[in-house]
């Protein structure tokens, strides 16, 4: 795998042990940016029946989105919201919307348009748009607009991928395939849009091999950003379900396990792509397992402690990809491999 100037990636040890999503940010915006999260009321097909009910079966939104149940305040409203918690922290801030709970591409084009639209439009230092949703929902026309729009401002697309494996896939009623993941992320990125996948590590029935193998594959992909997530069991799912029946069929790994397994996947994967974080963690009330007792940033420090020891850096381990899987650099990203 070589950069722009020949230079072989793979045997090239960085300033960084990996591409921080902050180092993104800072690269293409001179100020420093905070994602203000919306929820703009969107299902799911996985739950309103058009592709089945129940959701995932690790699905409780209101784990990565607390305030979901509560009355829907308008897009504006939120933004005036969350723009002024960050008021009270920093100065000369600005935004990035985050349309995250729920699929925030379901639905028909006038009405996504228009909920975007409004967001952008928030008078207040406003710099772009993220948008989370799942593979499987995202029309031509929808990306249409959003390439149009990635020509004016900041356009990033979070895909829901979590498993390159089918059989997981199947097993976690997640009502797409990894194949559907691909599609949507090349169709997005061949319009020039940002694109970012999430992945859950951990899930049921796969080994630490599989686990690995995601990166290989997530490394042909024309991605820009990666968050990781370890399998935490929420209330109310029937994950939870299960692991009441049968916890021995579920490996969660213990605070040290996963760190390492985040630097494993870390070594294996494409030296391009920026990790935006390695950890999630659900409210306490609703997480069953497992219980680390550390905040994100903590389970951060300790995997850059683990890089350090062991003299590691993203994309160490990464296989070379052939030309068709290389992946072009945006014109929003700024070449830093290049430096290094």
């Amino acid at each position: 795998m070589k950069n722009a100037k020949g230079n072989n990636l793979q045997t090239m040890q960085p300033p960084k042990p990996y591409r921080d999503f902050t180092d993104f940010l800072s690269a293409n915006f001179p100020h420093r940016v905070q994602k203000v999260t919306i929820n703009a009321g969107f299902t799911c097909p996985n739950r309103d029946g058009s592709k089945a009910r129940g959701g995932c079966t690790y699905c409780n939104n209101q784990s990565f989105s607390p305030r979901y149940k509560k009355t829907i305040k308008s897009i504006t409203e939120q933004m005036q919201e969350g723009i002024d918690s960050f008021l009270r922290k920093y100065e000369g801030v600005r935004y990035l919307p985050y349309f995250q709970s729920y699929t925030n591409t379901y639905g028909d084009l006038e009405s996504l348009v228009a909920m975007y639209e409004e967001a952008l439009a928030y008078p207040d230092d406003v710099v772009g748009l993220v948008i989370g949703t799942r593979p499987d929902c995202v029309s031509d026309e929808l990306l249409d607009y959003l390439s149009s729009l990635s020509k004016k401002t900041f356009v990033l697309v979070e895909y829901g991928v979590e498993s390159t494996l089918n059989r997981t896939l199947e097993r976690v009623n997640r009502q797409h395939t990894y194949e559907e993941s691909v599609e949507a992320i090349r169709k997005t990125a061949e319009r020039g849009i940002l694109v970012g996948a999430h992945m859950i590590l951990g899930l049921p029935g796969e080994a630490k091999e599989d686990i690995l193998r995601h990166a290989d594959e997530l490394s042909k992909l024309p991605l820009t950003t990666i968050k990781l997530h370890q399998l935490q069991i929420i209330k109310g799912t029937k994950m939870e379900e299960e692991f009441q029946l049968s916890p021995k069929s579920f490996d969660l790994f213990s605070l040290d396990e996963y760190v390492d397994l985040c630097v494993d996947f870390a070594e294996r994967l494409n030296p391009d792509f920026y990790i935006e974080r390695f950890a999630s963690q659900s409210p306490k009330d609703l997480r069953v397992a497992p219980h680390w007792g550390v905040k994100n940033v903590e389970v951060t420090h300790k995997v850059l402690k683990r890089f350090a020891e062991r003299g590691s850096w993203q994309g160490k381990n990464a296989k070379p990809l052939l030309p068709q899987h290389s992946r072009f650099l945006s014109t929003h990203s700024a070449d830093s491999q290049q430096e290094k």
